[in-house]
């Protein structure tokens, strides 16, 4: 039947969903069409081994925005944040630091190294909430076009340029956050190595192809300032049920106006009529009519693989071969007999019974000498990690007394020198477990079950291009304008009605729910009936 729906979305991952959710609410006729048999692309919960439950990729709730939450009624429908207990970082000599949520005990726990650190600290964190408070506002922006083709675009351009006037105040800040090395952003705050390496752990980490002291990683500081944790939505944490629970709640709102779903249905290729899309094809042969395509997948996977090289302007391909996205993360999902001592942590002193959040740098020249390795297609001897364990908050995840860990670890290339994967697997399995065993005496024989997932993985099992979490790399020349590539920024492709969602657009990865927000209020503003 012909335009059976108003939309058909590629790929069932959490921006698929909340894209399909909010047109379905507009009144929208939606269907979802998801290669696996479960939706939520990287932000899933599975039972990887009878009785445990592990978010396989995406692991702790940090950035989804609670307009999103509160707009598609999450909470209604199962979503719940537990909240974790406080981050604890191992440093060198048997020392530890403990980020509370309470600022004057993290300052005295920051004192111990450096007063003058414990006095920066809270100047520190006022200055990146305003910048925050400045990127938070241009997350839900539709980047504009800046080679005028119209005056449409030119007013574009002076609305955004009014609606963030108050950024002309902070324009010398946000230059730094984009061009500065993380390393030298927190060198002007702060003296010590540990407050350096405790604040620039994330800066080299998210797979990202990049080192503490690498120009531009700076601009991954502002990340953890983006959200306001103050608002109905609540704050961040591990999510009740795993991560997939944000998945199934966004799908549950979106099916509770219509939206359809249909899993174990890959998509082959988008159909496009007369220079304009019009359904797709599924690799069963079956074909969906639609109004419009909108597209959750990546950039790399949409036009290299679902369309016709001839349906697409001369030069546009090579702009997408272009995007940068090499990842350097593997992660490692772990069933435990029982919970392992780490170095450092003692309950009573620290007051609280167990580390369920843990990061593994202890020191800026650990963080930076676990990159270099990648530079050469080899990956880290002793990689940084980062160490949660959500059912000390969520026994549910686990059969009594035992527990689920996700370990996301950096730095393993999707492109080794030399060797495939399949010979590297045992070796990268091996640094990381003797590296936990260095920070906590004893952890593998606490492990009842593994499954460790290199780039490689990433890219089979998600569809993640060359395992890279974000789609593409968060760096300067590949976000807001230049997202996924120029010209087609706002949401748009070549190809009209064929739209992107996904983390390959603006604002890019993490469990953000925006680029499926903005797509969907892009399209309904271009198609108002």
């Amino acid at each position: 039947m012909k335009d059976a729906f108003d939309a058909v979305i590629i790929g069932g991952g959490h921006n698929g969903l909340v894209c399909g959710a909010y047109l379905a609410r507009a009144g929208r006729k939606v269907l979802v069409a998801e290669r696996r048999d479960l939706v939520g692309g990287a932000a899933v919960t599975e039972e990887l081994w009878p009785g445990f439950l592990l978010s396989t990729a995406s692991y702790t709730m940090a950035l989804l925005q609670p307009r999103i939450i509160l707009d598609l009624e999450l909470q209604r429908h199962g979503f719940r944040i537990l909240k974790p207990p406080p981050m604890f970082m191992p440093l060198d000599h048997g020392r530890s630091l403990v980020f509370h949520d309470d600022l004057d005990r993290t300052c005295e726990q920051i004192a111990a190294f450096s007063r003058h650190d414990a006095q920066a600290y809270p100047r520190y964190r006022q200055h990146m909430q305003r910048l925050g408070l400045l990127f938070r506002d241009l997350l839900f922006e539709a980047p504009p076009e800046l080679e005028m083709k119209g005056v449409g675009d030119l007013l574009r351009l002076v609305q955004l340029s009014w609606r963030h006037r108050g950024m002309r105040d902070r324009l010398y800040d946000l230059y730094d956050s984009m061009t500065l090395s993380a390393y030298d952003y927190l060198a002007r705050w702060f003296e010590s190595d540990e407050m350096r390496a405790a604040l620039g752990f994330y800066a080299s980490g998210g797979g990202a192809n990049s080192g503490i002291r690498s120009p531009g990683s700076a601009y991954v500081l502002l990340r953890g300032f983006v959200r306001d944790n103050t608002t109905a939505a609540g704050g961040t944490g591990f999510v009740q049920g795993g991560m997939g629970s944000i998945s199934n709640a966004i799908a549950a709102s979106g099916t509770a106006h219509g939206m359809q779903i249909r899993k174990g249905a890959p998509v082959a290729s988008v159909l496009v009529e007369n220079g304009r899309a019009a359904g797709v094809v599924l690799e069963s042969g079956e074909r969906i009519d639609a109004k419009m395509v909108i597209s959750n997948a990546s950039a790399q996977t949409l036009f290299r693989q679902l369309v016709q090289p001839e349906q697409l302007p001369d030069g546009f391909l090579q702009e997408v071969s272009h995007i940068r996205d090499d990842s350097t993360v593997f992660k490692l999902n772990l069933a435990l007999h029982s919970l392992p001592t780490f170095r450092g942590f003692d309950a009573a002193a620290h007051g609280f019974p167990y580390p369920a959040q843990v990061r593994i740098g202890p020191n800026t020249d650990y963080i930076e000498k676990a990159f270099d390795p990648a530079k050469y297609g080899d990956f880290a001897r002793r990689p940084v990690m980062t160490i949660v364990t959500p059912s000390v908050v969520d026994p549910s995840l686990a059969p009594a007394g035992k527990h689920v860990m996700s370990i996301m670890g950096q730095h393993a290339p999707y492109f080794l020198r030399g060797r495939s994967w399949d010979e590297a697997r045992g070796d990268l399995r091996s640094a990381a477990f003797e590296t936990l065993e260095e920070f906590a005496p004893g952890f593998t024989s606490t492990i009842a079950h593994e499954q460790l997932l290199t780039p490689v993985d990433f890219e089979c099992i998600f569809g993640l291009p060359h395992g890279h979490v974000h789609h593409a790399e968060l760096s300067a020349d590949q976000i807001f304008f230049r997202r996924p590539v120029r010209h087609y920024a706002d949401y748009r492709t070549p190809i009209h009605g064929l739209y992107q969602c996904g983390a390959s657009t603006h604002p890019g990865g993490g469990v953000t729910g925006v680029p499926g927000y903005n797509a969907a209020k892009a399209i309904l503003s271009r198609h108002s009936s």
